[in-house]
């Protein structure tokens, strides 16, 4: 009796391993890709799943969009500037069986050739280019792995330039240019506000010789601004061509009127008035 349990016990033993030998959970982010005596058995679908031990073999493959970054890459662009150039991709396997079977490993493959694509990508264009045109960069990239990576199984959904490194040569360089690209906006916006004060300026003068009260006007609101601040002494300046006009015709009406004073006006002379002549 003793010898009938022993037995029954080994056997339930021996079950008990067996079942958990052949038991595999695959989650839901996960497809399974089984190998039956080495050869390709089919696909497993999320949930519970039985295998024959020691016959059976189930890779899992997960689904999910994983990251992966590109270390940064010594790149000699188009016009021979060297920059060092970092990215990141993001892919997800579509279909599991291939990323089994197609290739040995895939996220290492994914990355070697993402290296060399970068660098292919980013000399083909210019210094100024990789810069501003990032966008179609990263689309450039994007689809060059889509093509290697399709018969891998492999999807890459995104790409994008992450850091540009330039020498220090080339960034007081651009700083350089920065600067006097600022600057001559500067003189253009200048030349142009000069451009439009002697356009006023003009037609302000037209105003003024065609209105001849316009110029004392604003000289008395000179004045006005001026006494604001309390000032002791004001020195205005007046028209100058106009005050020596003024001057000249005052001088000159002046010497008419002596010379058309009438004699009788004049003061009598000594010897007219009976007086001698001091010897």
């Amino acid at each position: 009796m003793s010898t009938v349990i022993t037995v029954l016990a080994v056997v339930a033993v021996l079950l008990l391993i067996g079942l958990a030998l052949a038991v595999r959970i695959v989650k839901q982010y996960e497809e399974g890709v089984l190998f039956r005596f080495g050869r390709l058995g089919g696909e497993k679908l999320p949930g519970f799943r039985l295998i024959i031990p020691f016959v059976d073999v189930m890779h899992r493959v997960s689904l999910r969009v994983v990251t992966m970054p590109i270390q940064s890459q010594g790149i000699i662009t188009r016009d021979n500037v060297s920059v060092d150039v970092s990215a990141v991709a993001y892919y997800k396997v579509v279909d599991a069986v291939k990323s089994v079977v197609a290739i040995e490993n895939v996220r290492a493959a994914i990355d070697q050739i993402a290296q060399t694509t970068l660098r292919k990508v980013v000399g083909q264009h210019t210094l100024d280019q990789t810069l501003a045109e990032t966008d179609q960069i990263n689309l450039d990239i994007r689809k060059i792995l889509d093509v290697t990576t399709a018969d891998w199984g492999v999807e890459v959904t995104l790409v994008e330039l992450k850091d540009i490194q330039l020498p220090e040569s080339m960034k007081r360089a651009m700083a350089r240019q920065a600067e006097a690209e600022r600057e001559k906006r500067a003189k253009i916006i200048n030349a142009e506000g000069e451009s439009l004060a002697a356009s006023a300026l003009g037609t302000a003068s037209d105003v003024m010789m065609a209105h001849p009260l316009a110029l004392q006007l604003r000289n008395l609101q000179s004045l006005v601004e001026i006494g604001v601040d309390k000032n002791t002494t004001v020195v205005f300046p007046a028209p100058l061509m106009s005050t020596i006009v003024e001057l000249t015709n005052f001088l000159s009406r002046e010497q008419a009127a002596a010379q058309e004073l009438p004699a009788a006006a004049r003061p009598a002379s000594p010897a007219a008035n009976g007086v001698p002549a001091s010897v």
